[in-house]
């Protein structure tokens, strides 16, 4: 009777361990760093695909419709590929008050940023120190930026109004005025002053006197918070070396809120500088009051025309980003440095 080898079963299990090996090298548990690795990229995938659908996508179809002839009933056959052309911002740039109304958006973005932010810091200043009926009076303040737009542009366009507005009613009982003013429809209004003549731009005016009241809660809010976290002991020791109010806030207060201001200044400029809701409720574009963001909705409702609707949202982009890199370059380190 024949045995098999000692050695055989041997080499066959060192052969079956050898397979064996590949397996189990995959089946080796996580570490921690490639646990982490896992955990963070689950996290950050839906918001990456939010990002994606809600933001990246628009922007290239917005920049792609820039360069293409497309109507508003092409829109649904017109695909990725095709005749790409400048002819859009041709159109844009060569159209009668492209001009003058990137001046007007300048004027009212600027009105309306440092209008607000300077409303919201006096506010800020007015409610820091503790009085009976503080907090009824702050939750008032936030009324113009919680309430709806439609809401409140309704309340000034009634306010306003030459037939029977309130505002022109005061102005005949307390002031004398003549006639009724149009604030929301007169262009130019002539004023006199001290024996000098000038026009102003009154429709304009109007609707950035309403930013600054409808959005100077947000800088309220901002500049507040940054108040209470001021060390009471500086304003105490300057008030003991006999400093004045004046004095208190240009050396103590306005230093601390530097940083806060400028981020406020940033944030209302871009806010303000595509806003659209605000100055087409109130008058429609028109007295002087056209504009980027305004030409853009003219350009898609009027003329059905999204290319070069896309091509003039482009060029306001355009223009915002020269704009800030311009602040950044001469105002960035400065602020830098004072916070």
């Amino acid at each position: 009777m024949t045995t098999a080898p000692v050695g055989a079963p041997q080499r066959q299990d060192t052969n079956f361990r050898s397979a064996d090996r590949p397996a189990q090298r995959r089946r080796r548990p996580l570490t921690a760093s490639r646990r982490a690795n896992r955990a963070g990229l689950a996290f950050v995938t839906p918001t990456f695909v939010v990002v994606l659908v809600v933001v990246i996508l628009p922007i290239l179809w917005t920049v792609l419709l820039a360069f293409r002839h497309a109507k508003l009933v092409d829109i649904q056959g017109m695909g990725v590929f095709g005749n790409w052309s400048l002819a859009n911002f041709t159109q844009v740039f060569d159209s009668a008050g492209f001009w003058s109304s990137l001046a007007t958006t300048l004027m009212y973005t600027a009105g309306g940023t440092f209008g607000s932010v300077a409303l919201g810091l006096v506010a800020a200043l007015a409610l820091r120190k503790p009085f009976r009926g503080r907090g009824l009076l702050r939750a008032a303040m936030l009324l113009p930026y919680v309430a709806p737009v439609v809401a409140v542009t309704f309340v000034w366009e009634v306010a306003l109004s030459p037939q029977y507005g309130v505002v022109n009613n005061w102005g005949r009982r307390l002031f004398g005025w003549d006639n009724p003013i149009a604030f929301l429809s007169t262009r130019q209004y002539e004023v006199h002053l001290l024996g000098v003549h000038f026009d102003i731009p009154l429709a304009l005016l109007t609707v950035i006197a309403f930013e600054c009241w409808r959005y100077f809660p947000f800088a309220f809010l901002f500049i507040l918070a940054r108040l209470q976290a001021v060390p009471h002991g500086l304003e105490e020791a300057a008030m003991v070396d006999g400093a004045t109010i004046t004095q208190r806030f240009r050396h103590i207060l306005l230093p601390q809120l530097m940083p806060v201001i400028a981020l406020l200044c940033v944030l209302r400029f871009i806010l303000t500088f595509n806003k659209f809701d605000d100055v087409y409720l109130l008058t429609g574009g028109g007295a002087g009051t056209d504009t980027a963001a305004v030409r853009v909705y003219d350009f898609l409702t009027a003329r059905y025309d999204v290319g070069a609707a896309a091509a003039q949202a482009l060029v306001l982009a355009a223009s915002l980003m020269i704009l800030l890199g311009l602040y950044f370059k001469f105002f960035g380190n400065k602020v830098q440095e004072e916070s």
